[in-house]
């Protein structure tokens, strides 16, 4: 199964690669190589170019499966623009959902029907200078059970602040939807205690978005799970039903994005939960290379995936 060259059933992130090959006809052929006949286009630092993208995909049969959106806003250089969807400011709206656009404009044109937005930071500078507090008591204290409660209350209340963040994000994924029936989109949780898309406002916009799918990553939530928020059987038991895919990833108490069997995560758990037609994505940190791809792939089959 993890033999050079012999397929496997998984989809590798371009994000496994990083900045080391430059461009999405090497990433392909090194996929390829290591027996990966599907892609994802993942988020990256140094995103790789295009050129080559038609003729490697044509002498290697490469699907591209799903697209995560995240180019930089131009009006400010740093945060994603796609994460803005749900920004209480309008132009900051437009800018994202314009964004999108282009994202599923391109998926499109690759034969991928499936776009990732990813959680955002909430507004509210309050609220963030709170969560970054409790960060810097959960590494000065460790995360004991009076500080886990805590966070809970305070994760719970911040999520309530951004009610209306998550109604702009439902309007705007609605108008998305009206304009690109064809293509899904999947909604995936954040790692940070700032994030408006916790536990609980990831339920509000399914609810509220029949047609919007649930991506679960594997490493972000376990991230949240040692803050004492609700871990991988919580979300899986509330939103595996709509999960259209998973960022498959093992993760300690403090680092995600490791190899497979090098962290903390029960994947035999998560094997109970994914359902059988969910996009299964290997997305490790770019400072990993073939042989940890190889050896997680390994580990997956071992585990029953």
């Amino acid at each position: 199964m993890t033999a050079p060259g012999i397929p496997n059933n998984y989809t590798l992130s371009t994000t496994c690669f990083g900045a080391r090959l430059a461009s999405i006809q090497d990433q392909i052929f090194a996929a390829v190589g290591m027996g990966f006949r599907r892609i994802e286009l993942g988020l990256s630092e140094a995103p790789p170019t295009m050129d080559g993208l038609e003729d490697s995909r044509r002498e290697t049969g490469m699907a591209i499966r799903s697209l995560v959106a995240g180019c930089r806003d131009s009006q400010n250089g740093t945060t994603l623009a796609a994460t803005q969807l749900g920004s209480l400011v309008q132009d900051e709206r437009e800018r994202a959902i314009n964004s999108v656009r282009r994202h599923v404009r391109l998926a499109q044109s690759w034969g991928c029907g499936t776009v990732v937005i990813r959680g955002s930071r909430i507004a509210d500078e309050r609220m963030r200078k709170r969560a970054a507090e409790y960060e810097k008591r959960l590494v000065d204290e460790g995360a004991t059970p009076e500080l886990r409660e805590e966070l809970l209350g305070f994760v719970q209340k911040l999520q309530r602040c951004g009610q209306k963040e998550v109604e702009y994000l439902c309007r705007s994924l609605y108008a998305l939807r009206q304009e690109y029936p064809d293509t899904r989109f999947a909604i995936e949780p954040g790692a940070d205690l700032d994030d408006l898309l916790g536990f609980d406002a990831m339920g509000w916009v399914l609810d509220d978005l029949e047609g919007v799918a649930y991506w679960h990553d594997v490493g972000r939530v376990h991230l949240r799970e040692r803050m004492g928020l609700p871990g991988q059987g919580a979300w899986l038991d509330a939103y595996g039903r709509r999960m259209a895919g998973v960022h498959l990833q093992d993760a300690g108490e403090e680092e995600a994005e490791m190899p497979i069997g090098l962290g903390e995560v029960d994947f035999k758990l998560l094997k109970e939960y994914v359902p059988g037609d969910a996009e299964r994505v290997l997305e490790i940190s770019a400072r990993h290379g073939r042989h940890e791809i190889l050896t997680s792939v390994q580990s997956l089959v071992d585990h029953g995936f």
